[in-house]
C-alpha cells in the first residue's frame, strides 16, 4: 500500500485507540497501530517483525531496512493513557489541526513519533545502508511495560544506539530517574478500644515505620545527589495510607503506599532490601506482622555516558547539552540490550497525559531533519561503534 503523507500517517495513527491502562475497564490492545505501521514500513522496504505478547490483543512491532550487527534504532510506544472525553474541546481521536497545533490523543505522547520515523526513512535505498536502521513500536508503556520486557525477555539484539522519541523538545536527554511504587503492610490484631491489651494496634506501628521512612529519605538526600536533576536528591513519597474500620476497634490491618525516585547509580533491588531491614528492625520484638511488596514492576533510573557517540552527535545537531528528566521511559530496558540510548523527540512533556494534548506544526519539519541526519550519521557514514 503506498505510505501516506506526514500529516496523514498521524491522523491515523491518532485514529486508532490504543489506550492501555492497568484498569481492565480502560485498557485496550494496539495491534491496529501495529499492522498499520507494518503495512507502511514494508511498502518502504523494510523487514517487518510483529512479536507478539501474552495479550493477544498487543504486540510490539521491529522493522529493519538494511543488515548487519550495529545500526541504529528509532523507538516509540504506541499506546497511550486513558483520557477524561468531556474534558477535550476536540474528538481524541480526530487529529485537528488549529491554531498551526495538531490535537489528539497521543499526538505528543508519542504516535506523532512514529509517523516521524517513517517519514525519515522515506527514499532510504537499504543496499546504501552501512548499519541497519529499525524502528521499533512498542506496547504498554504507559502501564505495565510489557513490551518493553518483552523485548529484554526476547534476549535479541537490535543495533548500537537507540532514539526514544518521548517528548523533549528536541532536546537531548540522557538520563531520567527511576520509579517504584512499594506497599508496605501490618498486621496486628483487632481488639475493644476500651483496652489495648485486647489488640495489637497496626495503625500505631505505621507510625513507627513512617518516621522510619522519612528518616531513610533524608539519609539518601544526604548520600545521593545529582546536581543534572532540577530536584536533585531521590524522592520519597507517602503517597496513600489505609488502616481500620471503626474508632472503638484497635487497627488489626494498615497498609501505607509509597512511590520512590531513585537517581541513576541506585539499585532498585538494593533499595527495597535496605527499607526492609529498616522498618523489620524497627519493628523487631512488637508482635507485628511485617510484608513489604512492589506495586509495579517498576523503571530502573537511567543513564547513557556523556562520552557517547550518539550522545555527542545528538548534542552537535540540536546545539543543547544533553539533560535529564524526571519522568521514565523504556530507556533501561534498551540499555539493557547493550544500546547507547537517548531520549530526544518533539513536543512537551507537559502536553502529554492532558485534554486536548497537542503537537506544534512547526515542530514537525525539524524533526524529519534531525532524524535523517542521526540516520547519515550512524547508519549511512562508517560505524560509529
Amino acid at each position: 500500500m503506498p505510505v501516506p503523507a506526514l500529516l496523514s500517517m498521524i491522523r491515523e495513527l491518532i485514529a486508532l485507540p490504543s489506550v492501555s491502562s492497568v484498569a481492565p475497564a480502560f485498557d485496550q490492545g494496539n495491534r491496529a497501530v501495529v499492522e498499520r505501521l507494518a503495512e507502511w514500513l514494508a511498502a518502504l522496504g523494510f523487514r517487518t517483525e510483529v512479536q507478539p505478547l501474552a495479550d493477544p490483543r498487543k504486540a510490539n512491532l521491529i522493522a529493519t531496512l538494511g543488515r548487519g550487527p550495529g545500526g541504529l534504532v528509532l523507538s516509540g510506544h504506541t499506546d497511550t493513557v486513558p483520557f477524561d472525553a468531556g474534558r477535550w474541546s476536540v474528538d481524541p481521536f480526530g487529529g485537528v489541526e488549529r491554531d498551526g497545533r495538531l490535537y489528539g490523543l497521543g499526538s505528543a505522547d508519542m504516535k506523532s513519533f512514529l509517523a516521524l520515523a517513517i517519514e525519515a526513512a522515506r527514499g532510504l535505498d537499504a543496499a546504501a545502508l552501512r548499519q541497519p536502521l529499525i524502528i521499533l513500536a512498542t506496547a504498554d508503556e504507559e502501564s505495565s511495560m510489557d513490551g518493553a520486557q518483552a523485548l529484554v525477555a526476547a534476549g535479541r539484539p537490535l543495533g548500537r544506539f537507540a532514539v526514544i522519541g518521548e517528548p523533549t523538545g528536541l532536546r537531548p536527554v540522557r538520563q531520567h530517574k527511576g520509579v517504584m511504587m512499594e506497599a508496605i503492610r501490618i498486621t496486628g490484631r483487632a481488639g475493644h478500644a476500651s483496652d489495648p491489651r485486647l489488640g495489637n494496634s497496626a495503625l500505631e506501628g505505621m507510625h513507627r515505620v513512617i518516621g522510619e521512612l522519612l528518616s531513610l529519605r533524608g539519609e539518601w538526600a544526604q548520600r545521593y545527589r545529582n546536581p543534572q536533576f532540577e530536584v536533585d536528591v531521590p524522592t520519597l513519597n507517602l503517597g496513600s495510607i489505609h488502616g481500620g474500620d471503626n474508632p472503638n476497634r484497635i487497627c488489626g490491618h494498615c497498609e501505607l503506599a509509597i512511590d520512590i525516585r531513585p537517581l541513576p547509580g541506585m539499585d532498585m533491588a538494593a533499595l527495597r532490601g535496605e527499607i526492609a531491614a529498616r522498618l523489620g528492625s524497627v519493628l523487631a520484638g512488637s508482635g507485628l506482622a511485617l510484608d513489604t511488596a512492589p506495586l509495579i514492576h517498576g523503571i530502573a533510573p537511567f543513564e547513557t555516558a556523556a562520552d557517547s557517540p550518539l550522545v555527542r552527535a545528538a548534542e552537535a545537531l540540536t546545539g543543547h547539552a544533553a539533560g535529564s528528566v524526571a519522568f521514565g521511559t523504556e530507556a533501561p530496558y534498551l540499555r539493557e540490550l547493550g544500546l547507547d540510548t537517548i531520549v530526544l523527540g518533539p513536543g512537551d512533556i507537559a502536553q502529554a497525559h492532558q485534554p486536548d494534548e497537542f503537537i506544534a506544526l512547526a515542530s514537525l519539519n525539524p524533526t524529519v531533519e534531525l532524524l535523517r541526519a542521526l540516520i547519515r550519521r550512524f547508519c549511512l557514514e562508517p560505524s560509529a561503534a
